[in-house]
Order: structure tokens, then sequence, then C-alpha cells
């Protein structure tokens, strides 16, 4: 049975690395759009 928490283990670690790379994009998309509404407002 260590198999299956050995596979359990994987999945998770690839979800958190998932997670982890779309809450990064959404920062850099929230920090791009921040820049563009201060560049326009100059």
């Amino acid at each position: 049975m260590w198999y299956f928490s050995w596979i359990l283990g994987v999945l998770l670690a690839c979800a958190v690395g998932v997670i982890n790379v779309l809450w990064l994009e959404s920062l850099r998309r929230l920090d791009d759009e921040a820049e563009d509404e201060r560049d326009s407002r100059d």
C-alpha cells in the first residue's frame, strides 16, 4: 500500500505546483493592468 500514498503525494505536489503557477500568473496580470492604468493617467 506504500504506492498509494506515494501516488497521492505526487498528485498533491503537482496540484500545488499548478495552483502556484495560476496564482503567479494572476498576480502578474493584475500588476500589468495597474501599470497600464497608471500610464493612461499620465
